[in-house]
């Protein structure tokens, strides 16, 4: 072999590897995706937040009058009955201490009353001694008439002067027992407390018993003291007969009806919980969310239809979570939700075809979090495209990862 052909048979060699190189580095390759075979099966679309559980009738017990409470010995857990459970006692109001002016006011108003007594005392007196004349001018009267030594208008003078002087002994009399009373009274302005609590021989309280059969919920004054008319002091209800409340967004609540399926997760039990909406709130309410963010809430109760044996453990104000049931479906057609993407008005998929991704038109009804519904545009066992890229068009050669 000469140095000629030698030379191109190395330059020939040469150029055919770097054509190869070059083509095997240029030629298409296969892009590497997540596929996912779609399939039938139950789908169910809910809206929830965090509730709280609550009992259905909560009783308070409050003080009916001013007065000094007793210690209450009642403990949250507590069972009471109805009418028989004493919850508290209510002493009546002792005196104040008096300051220098008013305990001036007090002796110049006990000194009044016992002047005042003094003269009703007089007065009766005095209608006692008039009486008496007249009782006695009228049995003279009465023998010098029968005697026909005076006239009968003298003798009917003398029975009206004996009418008018008891009636006015009647007077005196009340008088007297009005200016006795007030005198009592001037002097009970002035006693203080501790000559009150002497002349107290019991306690003359007001028992509270409780209104209702349950449980002691929360005991809100415990310690002995002064209480106002009104004050709470415990809080009672029945656990057995608890219901949730959640606040949603009105955008949300608005979708739910009384009678709706509800499930309560995270409530501490091993299994979940079958609830059911019984009412709506007609009213909203301002709430600020963790971001800081104004949102418009909604409260929407709902009652408690799994068997109490099953969430005996939960009681008023326990922390749930709970997703009301929209719409629900055991036989659905869906696809994850990152695999779908808008194809101009429409939704769209890449399904695995011979190993080339093909674009598809699908149309989807409802949506949750993770999938949607497949109304039409795919069956049941094709692959689709989960999270596809923005290397993939229609007619890229795809492999599964």
């Amino acid at each position: 072999m000469n140095a000629t052909r030698k030379r191109l048979l190395i330059w020939g060699s040469a150029t055919a590897l770097v054509a190869f190189a070059l083509m095997g580095a240029f030629w298409p390759r296969a892009t590497v995706v997540d596929l996912e075979a779609i399939e039938a099966g139950p789908m169910m679309l809910t809206v929830g937040d965090e509730g709280e559980t609550r009992v259905v009738d909560v009783f308070l017990v409050s003080a009916p009058v001013d007065g000094r409470l007793r210690r209450i010995e009642a403990e949250a857990g507590d069972w009471v009955v109805a009418g028989e459970t004493l919850i508290a006692e209510v002493e009546p109001t002792e005196s104040q201490l008096l300051d220098p002016r008013t305990e001036a006011e007090a002796r110049a108003q006990l000194s009044a009353a016992e002047s005042a007594a003094s003269l009703a005392e007089a007065e009766l007196q005095k209608a006692e001694a008039e009486l008496r004349f007249a009782e006695s001018e009228l049995a003279r009267s009465r023998e010098l008439a029968s005697k026909g030594t005076i006239s009968e208008r003298d003798l009917e003078a003398s029975e009206r002067e004996f009418d008018t002087g008891r009636a006015a002994l009647g007077v005196a009399r009340a008088n007297m027992q009005v200016r006795r009373y007030e005198l009592a009274r001037a002097q009970a302005q002035l006693m203080s407390p501790s000559e009150m609590a002497e002349q107290r021989q019991s306690c003359e309280c007001l028992e509270l018993n409780s209104p209702v059969d349950g449980r002691v919920l929360r005991v809100l004054r415990e310690s002995e003291g002064f209480v106002r008319a009104g004050e709470n002091l415990v809080e009672i209800g029945n656990p057995e007969r608890l219901e949730i409340v959640v606040d949603l967004l009105s955008i949300d609540a608005v979708k739910i009806k009384p009678g709706y399926a509800a499930i309560v997760e995270n409530w501490g039990g091993e299994n979940e919980l079958r609830a059911q909406v019984r009412r709506v709130e007609p009213l909203g309410f301002t709430k600020i969310s963790a971001l800081g963010i104004e949102e418009q809430r909604v409260n929407v109760i709902l009652d408690i239809v799994s068997p109490a044996e099953e969430w005996a453990a939960l009681g008023h104000g326990y922390q749930v979570d709970v997703r009301v049931v929209l719409w629900e479906g055991d036989s659905v057609l869906k696809a994850p939700l990152t695999a779908l993407f808008r194809q101009g008005a429409d939704w769209a998929v890449f399904v695995d075809q011979d190993g080339k991704a093909r674009l598809r038109i699908v149309e989807v009804g409802n949506m949750t979090s993770s999938s949607a519904e497949v109304l039409s545009g795919l069956e049941a066992g094709e692959r689709i495209v989960v999270y596809p890229g923005e290397g993939i068009a229609d007619g890229v050669k795809i492999a599964s990862r």
